[in-house]
């Protein structure tokens, strides 16, 4: 690696700022890791930890592009440099409030916010996988006076692959183990999860997208009651029943036979999405509270069954992270499904649950800056790739 880019190439250890904005628009997790080694000698310990809500002039900016097959370019070309800056302040505000100076950073790790993920099964004819996050990584590394890693999708795609999920490549470097099978289930916006069969070989490792985790509750709650943002609790959802007509009419979309690994996003799972298949299910009339939950039902038994399709017959332990693994109807419905009396998230295997997105991408960097490839192989559709563009802050 050229010297420019080693920062502190003698240093046993470094420390990277892994930041995370996800499809639900909440704010910006910011996670201060400590790193030691790479590959799958890597050691992480989270030092700092801290979420940033996004404020409504924020989240309503950001969804005038978000998920939109037209936007307006001059809006989503500022807001690319605009939220660029904005995460560089947050960062800065972090790192006074924890009292961590800026020079004992090694990088900052961005994943962005994703605005359009566009798979090539939604636009037939066209084989190009393609993705878009913005917050550009120059305005990151100019106000904060840190190398930054970003656009970290991008390789993905290059490479081969969907430009999602990429948790896959931390989660086999850090929790991967010799004994027993394990699912990592994540339930951001998009549920996902990462299958590490025991043995901590890399090219038995599989990874998906299952459909929607949380953005359909989201979106539901916020057309029922705008002051809300999601299901706190599930406390509509409980009021509901399940529909069955509507639950097989949003469960016959085509996404639900492809072959894995594949992913999705807001762009398909939408209201929209919802609309139709009450159409469809002559569900219009029903009340309010079960809607969210059939809705809250879809989203486990397409991830149940994903899981199992994975494992087959398999024993496995199950691990959860992510915004759903707070909403217990979803949690009960999961487990009753994968016929599990109680799921732990990855706190059980040290790793904050709310805290793991930022931490992989932190992850994600200490690779591309000090690691190598991990050869997944052909068999396992994951790309054998280092991930991210550089860049620096002079």
């Amino acid at each position: 690696m050229p010297a420019t880019l080693s920062v502190h190439p003698r240093s046993r250890e470094r420390l990277i700022i892994g930041l995370m904005s996800g499809t639900s628009l909440d704010g910006l997790d910011v996670a201060l890791c400590r790193f030691r080694g790479s590959g799958l000698k890597t050691a992480v310990t989270l030092e700092r930890f801290d979420t940033i809500p996004y404020g409504e002039d924020v989240k309503s900016q950001i969804r005038e592009v978000f998920a939109r097959p037209q936007v307006d370019f001059l809006k989503l070309s500022t807001l690319h440099a605009w939220l660029g800056r904005q995460h560089g302040q947050l960062v800065n505000q972090c790192l006074r409030k924890w009292r961590v100076s800026r020079a004992s950073i090694t990088a900052i790790a961005s994943h962005g916010q994703t605005v359009f993920h566009a798979p090539s099964f939604m636009h037939p004819g066209n084989p190009v996988n393609s993705t878009f996050q913005i917050g550009d990584g120059d305005q990151l590394a100019v106000t904060t006076g840190i190398l930054t890693v970003s656009d970290f999708r991008q390789k993905h795609i290059a490479a081969g692959g969907e430009g999602a999920p990429l948790a896959v490549y931390g989660d086999f470097l850090l929790l991967s183990h010799r004994l027993e099978n394990r699912i990592l289930l994540n339930i951001g916006g998009i549920a996902n999860f990462t299958f590490l069969p025991a043995g901590r070989k890399a090219g038995s490792v599989w990874v998906t997208d299952t459909g929607p985790g949380n953005t359909l509750i989201d979106q539901l709650v916020r057309q029922f009651d705008p002051s809300q943002s999601f299901d706190r609790d599930a406390r509509w959802a409980r009021q509901g029943k399940v529909n069955d007509r509507l639950l097989r009419a949003l469960k016959s979309h085509p996404f639900f036979s492809l072959p894995s690994p594949k992913t999705t996003g807001p762009e398909l799972f939408n209201m929209g999405y919802v609309t139709s298949a009450q159409q469809v299910s002559d569900t219009q009339r029903i009340p309010q509270a079960d809607v969210l939950a059939t809705v809250t039902r879809f989203s486990a038994e397409t991830m149940a069954t994903a899981i199992r399709g994975a494992c087959r017959s398999k024993p496995f332990a199950i691990y959860l992270s992510g915004g759903g693994a707070h909403n217990p109807l979803l949690v009960q419905w999961i487990g009753e499904l994968l016929g599990k009396n109680s799921l732990p998230t990855t706190a059980a295997l040290g790793i904050p649950p709310d805290a793991k997105e930022a931490i992989l991408f932190a992850v994600l960097a200490n690779e591309t800056l000090f690691g190598k490839p991990v050869e997944y192989g052909k068999r396992s559709k994951i790309p054998s790739v280092r991930m991210g563009k550089i860049s620096l802050p002079d």
